[in-house]
């Protein structure tokens, strides 16, 4: 019998999120359920520590013997990935590197590990590990057929900080997408398999139920994906007291019933992907699921229920003009949405848009660091370069100014519904250093109960159901295993 393991896993952070002085909020929101859900594979007898370089300074480079250390690899993080995974295989540990960009760029990450990691790692990690065990692991690892979350072990929650983060209580229970839009950074990385597919009803109910506190955050980049799955999910959370937020699309609100059934079950926000408001633009990208339908049906549909908006806007797309900006932020704010993600197109490597626009030589540099999408780093079509960003910020500052904030507020559903848009939206992005301090301090974990009955005293009583509003979606990277 082979010795217990000890294994460090990373997720390690952007030089901005390092900051002893102020890092953006959003990188403090979930904590890393895809490298806990890897360590539920490890044995009882293993020692298993999780660091998170968003939420706290890494333990130096070799304060202690790891036999093994798993890093997670995503496109704005991949530098400095690859400077701690240098510096641990030269302190003795076997590095394994695996995500989103790996799986895009294997030749990239291959000289900086020991083994890599391409696609979900549900199906070979356990391989890997029973190798590394018996001393003969293969230099790469690639997730391509029989996937399954079936027998995916519970995620290792003890190893989660919870006070580190404001949304502790976050979850997946799908992985993928049925939808294969030309700019999804994780399309490509679910290529080779099943491209979308779920747990049993009753692995998501029971962990679920293993979550402390009231309100959850579904990480899944579709919720309402598998229809005959959403179903059974939500009448199985029915009763169960809880207030969730979650992603789906276009379509999928518009089709059947099942958003209702969501909302009965406790759905309070939603992310939504819009996009963009140009047919052109929805057809030119993929986003077939968008073309044709009433998203003005969309809104107002989820207003009725009493479930907020988080929509999804990307500017710099071909058939955008300098008019998409203003034009943009008017039809969200004249829709109601609570708050609004907005993104300059960015094409991730592994993605058809990348791979059009390495073709039409349109890209102007590979660091990576600035594929955040803040940051032009293609030539537009009917754009320049420094307009775009310039109408990225203004949109930001438009939408969030306290006069937007309250015009969506008060146009749509109930006072409670409008109060409880109002507070969040207000709440997001003008108190934004405060959350920050918050979090710094240590203190969510204190405050999080005062919140949430400050929450439901304003959104009880006359709205069909209290609720938490909705945050920004993680970037695509930050959201999978």
């Amino acid at each position: 019998m082979s010795r217990p393991l000890r294994v460090k896993f990373i997720l390690p952070a952007l030089t901005e999120a390092t900051s002893p002085f102020f890092r953006p909020v959003k990188y403090s929101l979930f904590p890393p359920l895809g490298l806990a859900t890897l360590a539920g594979y490890l044995d009882s007898g293993d020692y298993a520590e999780l660091e998170d370089e968003h939420v706290a300074r890494l333990r130096p480079v070799g304060h202690a013997r790891f036999d093994l250390v798993v890093i997670q690899v995503y496109i704005t993080n991949a530098y400095r990935a690859y400077a701690l995974a240098d510096a641990w295989r030269a302190a003795g540990a076997f590095v394994v590197l695996g995500g989103l960009h790996v799986t895009a760029l294997p030749e990239e990450a291959a000289p900086h590990a020991d083994a890599i990691f391409l696609g979900p790692g549900e199906q070979t990690f356990p391989q890997f590990l029973a190798e590394f065990r018996a001393r003969h692991p293969q230099p790469l690892y690639r997730s391509t057929s029989g996937r399954t979350l079936d027998r995916v072990p519970p995620i290792r929650r003890d190893l989660i900080r919870r006070s580190h983060y404001l949304v502790p209580n976050s979850i997946v229970v799908t992985r993928g997408c049925p939808q294969h839009c030309d700019f999804c950074y994780k399309d490509a990385f679910f290529t080779g398999g099943r491209g979308f597919y779920t747990q049993q009803v009753d692995d998501a109910l029971a962990e679920i139920a293993r979550l402390r506190g009231r309100h959850l955050y579904f990480l899944d980049d579709h919720l309402l994906g598998h229809a005959r799955f959403a179903s059974a999910l939500f009448s199985g959370m029915r009763g169960m007291g809880r207030l969730f937020q979650g992603a789906a699309t276009v379509d999928s609100i518009l089709r059947g019933n099942l958003i209702e059934e969501a909302a009965a079950a406790g759905l309070r926000s939603l992310f939504v992907g819009f996009e963009t408001l140009d047919p052109a633009n929805l057809a030119a990208s993929n986003k077939r699921q968008n073309l044709g339908r009433d998203y003005r049906a969309v809104t107002e549909r989820l207003h009725s229920l009493g479930i907020m908006i988080n929509g999804s806007f990307v500017f710099g797309m071909d058939d955008d003009g300098p008019d998409v900006f203003a034009r943009t932020v008017e039809w969200a704010l004249a829709h109601g949405l609570t708050t609004a993600t907005f993104h300059i197109q960015t094409p991730y490597p592994g993605t058809r848009l990348y791979a059009r626009m390495q073709q039409e030589s349109r890209l102007t540099t590979s660091n990576w660091d600035l594929y955040d999408t803040r940051h032009v780093v293609y030539r537009p079509a009917r754009l320049t370069p420094a307009p775009l960003e310039a109408g990225y910020w203004k949109a930001y500052r438009d939408f969030y100014t306290w006069s937007s904030i309250a015009r969506a507020s008060w146009t749509h559903g109930t006072l409670q519904h409008q109060a409880k848009h109002f507070f969040y939206a207000a709440g997001w992005k003008r108190f934004e250093r405060l959350w920050d301090a918050l979090i710094r301090a240590r203190q969510l974990n204190r405050m999080t109960p005062m919140l949430e009955a400050v929450l439901s005293h304003i959104t009880a009583r006359n709205s069909p159901s209290p609720g938490r509003g909705p945050l920004p979606a993680p970037a695509a990277d930050r959201a999978s295993p």
